[in-house]
């Protein structure tokens, strides 16, 4: 079985959140089998700074749906979106 690989916007809640605790809090979210390669910040505005972590799963039933649903429970999530998606 081959590998996907999901860039996700992860937006947070407020300006004012601590990007690296939650940064943590994404990575100790991911079900088993994923991981997360890398975490790009990228400005939006107002002092806004979104995570776009990329992580890597498994190719099976469900995809990207876990990490996402997971990453929407995380204390100090405003909103998940998919960003990009790959096969490697």
């Amino acid at each position: 079985m081959g590998k996907v690989a999901a860039k996700i916007k992860v937006m947070p809640d407020s300006p004012e959140i601590d990007l690296d605790a939650l940064q943590e809090r994404l990575e100790s979210a991911l079900p088993e089998g994923a991981k997360i390669n890398g975490v790009e910040r990228e400005d939006v505005a107002f002092g806004l700074i979104a995570l776009y972590p990329t992580v890597i799963v498994p190719d099976g039933s469900g995809g990207t749906e876990t990490v996402e649903e997971n990453f929407a429970d995380v204390d100090g999530v405003e909103s998940v979106d998919v960003a990009n998606v790959g096969r490697i």
